[in-house]
């Protein structure tokens, strides 16, 4: 799974995508699958990971979680991706 989440800081909202990195960080602190999110995903779980994200990314974040989440004005998931998407079925041209 990949997220690309928006989130502000007060300078504006920038986007960060996750991969499999972040997931993975994400699945060992909070003892939970990934696949879990897609039933249940609450702030601190679109929090975290754009915190990861943020510094896979080289962006300037606290050093510790709960300053970013002070900081944080607004996050959003601006799109979900599958991590290996499929392609679909090619069909005969006309």
């Amino acid at each position: 799974m990949q997220l690309t989440l928006a989130i502000d800081q007060g300078d504006g909202p920038i986007q960060v995508t996750t991969n499999l990195y972040v997931i993975v960080q994400y699945e060992r602190k909070y003892k939970r699958k990934a696949s879990e999110m897609a039933q249940s995903i609450g702030y601190e779980d679109l929090l975290f990971l754009a915190y990861e994200s943020c510094k896979i990314h080289g962006v300037s974040v606290p050093v510790v979680f709960d300053d970013f989440i002070k900081r944080t004005v607004s996050i959003e998931v601006v799109s979900e991706e599958p991590e290996n998407p499929t392609q679909g079925a090619q069909t005969p041209e006309a």
